[in-house]
């Protein structure tokens, strides 16, 4: 039922979805007034979203940029936590922005500070294909000569808090002790760290996937841009499973 619950909520806080419906009703209204109203509300809230001003202020009040992982320390091991690839609907998958998961998890274990790489991550569709994951990622981790000894696999989770559950059981049943290093997104961390110290296991944040900049101002980021509209999805996403979370599990 969480899971249902958060698609839907996400889907509703689509920004790109409400100056649609405002700019959708100006132009059906028949009351002037109404119509000049929907009309600016529309433009104002696409602008708004749309330049990089404000993003950049979120992103880097929000963002976990640092970690606090000993570099002469080794770790028993590195969980990479899924999001970064998807189905390519002809039985395989493929990479996608946030593929720098994938890459310092490789990074961790080829220079020796980990042990062992937890991939965790099945199918988060309302309607999920055969894919999995982990089961993919695994197999791009074995063709860069990574042994199999060291990859531990965890496909069936469909979200963060899943994640951090069926982690926690492998974690225990392969008797490996913290802390652990976790690997995710910088704009990802902050919920992830949470949902993992709620389920109880010991984590250290290894952020990567920067999408955040050095908080600055330029003319640039006044204009409109796609790419601060798509941002505002990942952090409303965050801020959304970071507070439901909080509250409620």
């Amino acid at each position: 039922m969480f899971f249902i619950f958060s698609k839907v909520l996400s889907f509703l806080m689509n920004l790109l979805l409400w100056v649609f419906a405002f700019l959708l009703i100006a132009l059906c209204s028949k009351n002037v007034k109404q119509r000049k109203r929907f009309l600016i509300w529309g433009i104002v809230l696409l602008y708004v979203f749309s330049n990089s001003v404000l993003i950049n202020i979120v992103s880097s009040a929000w963002d976990i940029r640092d970690t606090t992982a000993l570099a002469d320390k080794k770790y028993s091991c590195a969980i990479v936590l899924g999001g970064f690839s998807s189905d390519d609907g002809k039985g395989g998958g493929f990479f996608n922005m946030a593929a720098d998961r994938f890459i310092q998890g490789l990074r961790l274990q080829r220079t020796g500070q980990v042990g062992k790489i937890l991939i965790t991550g099945g199918n988060g569709l309302l309607i999920p294909s055969g894919y999995r994951e982990a089961d993919w990622v695994r197999q791009q981790y074995i063709d860069l000569k990574v042994p199999d000894s060291c990859l531990l696999v965890e496909d069936k989770s469909r979200n963060t808090i899943e994640n951090a559950a069926f982690t926690k059981a492998l974690l225990q049943k392969q008797k490996l002790q913290g802390p652990y290093l976790l690997v995710t997104s910088a704009f990802h961390m902050r919920r992830s760290v949470m949902i993992f110290k709620k389920q109880g296991i010991d984590v250290i944040p290894y952020p990567c996937n920067f999408s955040s900049k050095q908080l600055s101002i330029s003319v640039d980021d006044l204009l409109p841009n796609t790419g601060a509209l798509a941002g505002w999805g990942l952090y409303i996403k965050e801020v959304i499973g970071y507070s439901v979370t909080r509250l409620f599990n």
